[in-house]
């Protein structure tokens, strides 16, 4: 018998079971299932059509405050038998740990966000359309790769307290990796992703998708800066990882918080940031597809803020984190469902307010520590001169401390949002710009 004829419920139940009766105190289990249907083109032309099935059981007894986690890809009861007695034995060898435990119950659900089955010859047909798309219309586009799927997984949650979560998500995805080529000029390579809950829509009409093929071809011409100023940076959606990434990995997330490194440890309540700013992770806002609607600890998820108004409302803490740091939980895990709320200004008028700075679409550099300090590169990205668009960069020094640059913001009206977060055009004084 395989997995896809056994209920996934009745696989976490035997595991609960199966966890019990080796010894644990206290016990939770993920069973999941998925299927991916995918297309690829390379060098502009298909490539490849697979599908790939993927079976996921995640294990989790405590003994005495001692944890074991265990995951396995086979569903029979031999197998989860077996990995019930390692998980033991793993929690029997750990230290002993106060903040370990699992979700009370509250309400059990149920979550069906299905959109109707995939229709692969549509997204056949929209694939090839895009590249043929790419073609007339951005003939100096190189498109190295594109990968288009149907995503299907089947989701249960369960724990020895009594909860359990269910969820069928469906969704399609797209993605793309691009650069210029013009004779023996280049540019550097860039790519766009999107999540998607239809077809409806051209994927060259996706946000941000047309800008980012077009600023490719722009940027086959750019120009070195000679000197070194401090000026404004707008930093595009396409760069999001590069403020909201490193508020999230830097000062909301518990590593720093159980470490004690986090510069906000403890400034909740207090401003951290431009008022302008409210910072949110929002999976079930109608813009994210398939967003997570429980945690992997057990609770059903909600949206929250980080920063309001800008003052810090919330850390990423898991059950666990909240535990060891005595500070609330994060009423959902999704570092993937991002929303910052929109400014009052156009991009336009963001960028005529700009007498000289960078629009910066893609950055490279090292990781930031605890201090907030940010130094890399700034590519595919343009010089802003006296309130227009100038050119193209080389590649371009940018450094800044983010909890500096931080407290006074201009944030668009305008926001692109790719199904997995929803981000506008976000302008930062105060950073020094230089030639490489």
């Amino acid at each position: 018998m395989t997995h896809n004829d056994i209920a996934h419920n009745d696989i976490a139940a035997y595991a609960l079971e199966a966890l019990k009766k080796a010894g644990a105190d206290k016990a939770c289990c993920q069973v999941s299932r998925s299927r991916n249907n995918e297309f690829n083109v390379e060098a502009g032309k298909f490539s490849l059509l697979r599908t790939l099935f993927d079976n996921k059981i995640t294990l989790k007894a405590l003994k005495g405050n001692r944890k074991g986690v265990i995951k396995i890809n086979k569903p029979d009861k031999a197998s989860i038998d077996q990995a019930a007695e390692d998980c033991i034995a793993l929690a029997e060898a750990a230290i002993p740990d106060e903040a370990e435990d699992i979700a009370e119950k509250t309400e059990n659900k149920t979550f069906d966000q299905r959109i109707g089955g995939g229709d692969m010859d549509k997204l056949f047909s929209r694939t090839k359309e895009f590249v043929e798309q790419v073609g007339d219309e951005y003939p100096k586009i190189v498109l190295e790769s594109v990968t288009t799927l149907f995503y299907n997984e089947q989701t249960v949650y369960a724990n020895t307290n009594g909860v359990e979560f269910n969820t069928d998500m469906e969704y399609y995805r797209m993605t793309t990796m691009f650069s210029a080529k013009d004779k023996e000029k280049s540019s550097s390579f860039n790519g766009y992703y999107a999540s998607l809950a239809s077809l409806d829509k051209k994927f060259m009409d996706l946000d941000m998708h047309r800008t980012l093929l077009r600023e490719s071809e722009q940027s086959l011409d750019p120009r070195v800066i000679d000197d070194k100023f401090t000026g404004k940076v707008i930093v595009t959606p396409a760069a999001e990882d590069l403020i909201w990434g490193t508020i999230l990995d830097c000062f909301l997330s518990e590593r720093t918080l159980i470490e004690g490194t986090s510069r906000w440890k403890d400034s909740l309540g207090a401003k951290v940031a431009d008022s302008c700013l409210t910072f949110r992770a929002a999976p079930l806002n109608s813009g994210i597809v398939a967003g997570e609607r429980f945690t992997p600890d057990g609770y059903e998820s909600r949206d929250f803020d980080f920063i309001r108004d800008g003052v810090l409302s919330s850390f990423m803490l898991s059950l666990y984190g909240s535990k060891k740091t005595g500070k609330p939980r994060a009423l959902n895990s999704s570092k993937w469902a991002l929303e910052v709320l929109p400014g009052e200004k156009s991009l336009e008028e963001m960028i005529k307010g700009i007498d000289k700075g960078i629009l910066l679409n893609r950055f490279s550099g090292g990781s930031p520590g605890p201090s907030g300090d940010i130094s890399g590169v700034a590519k595919n990205s343009f010089l802003i001169e006296k309130g227009a668009i100038a050119c193209a960069l080389k590649e371009t020094m940018v450094s800044f401390n983010i909890l500096d640059v931080l407290k006074k913001i201009d944030i668009s009206k305008e926001r692109s949002m790719n199904g997995t977060s929803i981000i506008p055009w976000c302008c930062f004084d105060g950073i020094t710009i230089s030639g490489k």
